[in-house]
């Protein structure tokens, strides 16, 4: 690890990935991961990833995008995530993603929410074939640098912009590492609850050091729970049960095996049809059934299908015990159409970022596009403003230093502080709770002096 990088990348998510691999092939670019590579979210992402089929389908794509999220989105985003995805899948194909064929043309599928087919997927693993080729893309090139277990802590800012972040490395020593830009791209929050679909260690970091360092945030209190995730008394993270299950036909069952709702309503719909069908059978879980799907179930959903053989459910001949859990974040530090949040030379991309494309509830695989869309954006933003300030200046190398008097002096950056690993930890989750109530008693004040 150098001391000084143009481009440090905080994830290697869909979103880290797509960044470094846009980024100019001349910039010294560190990516870091506070996990293993393949653990991150975007690995996780079965159903698929959202494209305009054709100039046909714009305005239905909009509609529904913006349906879902209680037309609270940001149209100007949703327009560019849109217009830009056959672009970005083109991109994805010559990488090496393998997305489902017929014939040789692409198989479209449909979750929730959606009016029509429009959905591009590898099996039932889309996220997993995405996120692996784009991070063997990202292992070729020779100016990245890619570091597991190093943990960002703090980010290098003097107020005024950012120069770099702190991190703790894989050996636990701390480390002031600078930089020109940093990108954020390091998931989402489901980490701070007791039921999630996400991997245990994405806690809301960037959130938590935008919350100490003054930088502005978004809906932090828009968090999306998935209606379906198998049912288990073991502790850890939930397993998905892919929306495109529902789409293929599956349906929501009670106690007594009957249907009680609309499996392809928008995803917080279908969660509390599913509550309150718990509250009044008084049980723990309702139950999903794969019989009214055409399709070979063991082909289409051979991930799926297996996990739950392994829990004891043969999803061919019986169905299987569902719940919602903690999903998706659609808040996160507020960011432009170019990723770039309130400090300057600091960008956020992904689940980390609110660029207002999912509004109050993010259409189902919306999630890849969207990050691929805007990690580029924030990379090309950050190669023009490069080319256009020229190389590193004297004046940037000079500001590094490891001397910890002068980086608490410069950075307010106090070693101690991060000394208890778990104490740090859970003052940063307290932070992002007490920033979500605050946000829920704001929303709630507001509602209330409507009303009156």
């Amino acid at each position: 690890m150098n001391m000084h990088y143009d481009v440090v990348i905080v994830g290697c998510g869909v979103a880290g990935c797509y960044a470094a691999l846009h980024l100019p092939k001349e910039e010294r670019v560190l990516v870091i991961t506070k996990a293993k590579p393949e653990e991150s979210d975007s690995f996780l992402a079965q159903g698929g990833i959202c494209v305009q089929k054709d100039s046909n389908d714009y305005e239905a794509f909009y509609e529904d995008t913006m349906r879902a999220g209680h037309y609270e989105n940001s149209q100007s985003s949703v327009e560019v995530m849109i217009r830009s995805s056959r672009a970005v899948i083109a991109q994805l194909i010559s990488y090496g993603v393998e997305f489902n064929r017929e014939q040789g043309e692409l198989c479209y599928t449909r979750e929730g929410a959606h009016s029509t087919n429009r959905i591009l997927f590898h099996d039932d693993v889309t996220g997993k074939e995405i996120t692996s080729t784009l991070l063997e893309r990202v292992g070729e090139l020779p100016n990245v640098t890619l570091l597991s277990h190093t943990t960002m802590l703090d980010i290098l800012t003097d107020g005024r912009q950012c120069e770099g972040v702190l991190v703790r490395t894989k050996e636990g020593e701390l480390r002031p590492i600078f930089a020109r830009d940093v990108i954020w791209a390091c998931g989402g929050i489901g980490g701070i609850y007791e039921n999630s679909t996400n991997f245990p260690h994405l806690t809301g970091d960037a959130l938590a050091i935008a919350l100490k360092r003054g930088i502005a945030l978004k809906n932090v209190n828009y968090v999306q729970i998935h209606p379906t995730t198998l049912y288990s008394k073991k502790p850890g993270r939930r397993f998905l049960i892919s929306e495109s299950v529902r789409g293929e036909g599956a349906v929501l069952l009670d106690r007594e095996r009957n249907r009680f709702t609309d499996e392809l309503q928008p995803r917080d719909v279908v969660s509390v049809a599913i509550f309150r069908q718990m509250e009044k059978d008084h049980t723990s879980h309702v139950w999903l059934s794969f019989a009214p799907i055409r399709l070979d179930v063991k082909k289409r959903f051979p991930n799926i299908y297996q996990k739950c053989l392994e829990e004891g459910y043969d999803i061919t001949k019986e169905p299987i015990p569902v719940v919602p859990a903690q999903h998706y974040f659609m808040g996160g530090v507020k960011a432009d159409l170019n990723s770039e949040t309130t400090l300057p030379h600091l960008y956020a991309a992904g689940e980390t970022s609110c660029n207002g494309v999912h509004g109050a509830n993010r259409l189902a695989s919306n999630s890849l596009l969207e990050s691929l869309v805007f990690a580029e954006r924030a990379a090309k933003k950050i190669s023009e403003e490069h080319r256009t300030a020229g190389t590193d200046t004297n004046a940037e190398r000079q500001r590094e230093t490891d001397d910890w008097e002068e980086l608490k002096k410069r950075y307010k950056v106090d070693p101690a502080e991060y000394k208890d690993q778990e104490q740090y930890l859970k003052n940063c989750k307290e932070r992002i709770w007490d920033a979500i109530r605050k946000e829920e008693e704001n929303e709630s004040n507001h509602k209330n002096v409507k009303c009156g």
